[in-house]
């Protein structure tokens, strides 16, 4: 108890020092420790995404492009792919199931997916669960919209109320469809995946508010009516891509050979699998470096704790001499300089976990609105206790440096400090 109580009262006798060597820590640590998490979370957010499809399909373009606007929402479609052939490719005796998606739309910032109910019945993610509906069911009618649970909750949208739909992507849009709003007839629950960031509506639906339209540009004095619409066939000329569930593992790369030489169009299809592992392949310089960074951050705080706590022996002779005449051992003096050094970057890891918690907190829904990823709340784990013993083992052998100073400083001065 003594022991602590004399490192406590000549930390405050230094408080100034060494509030600015905890602040300095505790954002190193911080930085460490935020790009780990946040880094396994966006990869555990990526993975879980889509579950039991072994085929995604769009238009020729990269496989990591296709995966990430008809997966994921992010980008857009170089092309389209004619009705035609998706029913050709979708009626394949090899084909156990297949959803098909119109991307183009939007309502305020979150994207509109043009489907139909096979999605709500074949897509998974994470652990192969299923949709499920926290309110309401999926759409049935022309003009009916399902919501996701983050595009619900941030907008404040219940069960039918209407909403407008906009001609392209983005958080604000002068061209909306406003002639046949949608009603929200079903309500998701959670996933944490961009599913929550999304509205659903049929194939049908989507064709037609897009009946008065010509390259993307509305055609003025024209509406068509309810009624006219019911005798009209809606049929849409083309989707954006569709996901593939087959019946046998065993035939994933003849179809997709198939797929990828289809005559009537250039097509290209994609194992979600094996474009997630080129994702981080291409991701694991930046993981490095990022890494790197964050550790020469550290090094640095913690050299800077080592330097402040030898900068301050001098201030500290008497002390030292007075620990001395009373009989204290050179190894109690070294013991002190290391039990601060460690007492120090305790409190900057906590202040660092605390921070970091908090800012998730406030960052999570940013970064679902914005980039389709979902970071769960910061928690201690196996991989947190490796990097805080690394922190710790670094904190000792650093201050080795102060602590042997104090030891050989300790054998030599007594009383009567030296001018």
């Amino acid at each position: 108890m003594m022991f602590l109580n004399v490192i406590w009262h000549s930390l405050l006798n230094r408080k100034g020092t060494v509030l600015l060597a905890l602040i300095s820590v505790a954002i190193s640590i911080f930085v460490l420790l935020g790009v780990e998490h946040i880094r396994h979370q966006a990869k555990e957010s990526f993975n879980k995404t889509v579950s039991g499809v072994d085929l995604v399909v769009g238009a020729r373009t990269g496989q990591l492009n296709l995966l990430l606007y008809a997966v994921f929402r992010m980008g857009n479609a170089t092309n389209n792919i004619a009705w035609e052939s998706y029913r050709e490719l979708a009626a394949d005796p090899k084909v156990a199931w297949t959803i098909p998606i119109s991307l183009g739309d939007s309502h305020r910032g979150f994207r509109v997916v043009g489907t139909t109910q096979d999605y709500f019945t074949h897509f998974r993610f994470g652990q192969n669960t299923p949709l499920s509906f926290s309110q309401g069911q999926p759409f049935s009618q022309l003009f009916d919209v399902v919501i996701g649970a983050d595009l619900a909750k941030k907008l404040g949208y219940r069960l039918n109320d209407e909403i407008i739909l906009a001609h392209g992507l983005g958080q604000a849009s002068f061209s909306l469809h406003d002639d046949h709003p949608f009603k929200v007839v079903g309500i998701l629950r959670p996933t944490g995946t961009p599913v929550d960031q999304a509205l659903y509506v049929s194939l049908q639906g989507m064709e037609a508010i897009h009946l008065n339209w010509k390259n993307g540009v509305k055609i003025p004095a024209r509406k068509t009516s309810l009624d006219a619409l019911a005798e009209r066939d809606l049929t849409p000329k083309s989707i954006t891509a569709f996901l593939v569930g087959l019946k046998s593992k065993m035939t994933t790369f003849h179809v997709q050979r198939q797929i990828n030489t289809y005559s009537k169009e250039p097509l290209l299809a994609i194992l979600p699998g094996i474009a997630l592992t080129e994702l981080w392949q291409m991701m694991g310089v930046m993981e490095n470096t990022l890494r790197l960074i964050s550790l020469l951050v550290l090094f640095s705080s913690l050299l800077g704790l080592s330097v402040m706590l030898l900068s301050s022996l001098r201030e500290r002779r008497r002390e030292i001499a007075l620990f001395r005449a009373i009989g204290a051992s050179p190894f109690f003096v070294f013991m002190i300089i290391q039990t601060e050094a460690l007492l120090i970057t305790l409190t900057g890891v906590l202040v660092a976990m605390l921070a970091l918690t908090m800012s998730i907190q406030f960052a999570q829904s940013f970064l679902v609105e914005n980039y389709g990823v979902f970071i769960d709340s910061f928690a201690f784990n196996s991989e947190t206790l490796g990097i805080l013993s690394l922190i710790l083992a670094g904190t000792l052998l650093l201050g080795l440096i102060p602590a042997l100073s104090a030891y050989r400083m300790s054998l030599h001065y007594g009383l009567a400090t030296r001018s």
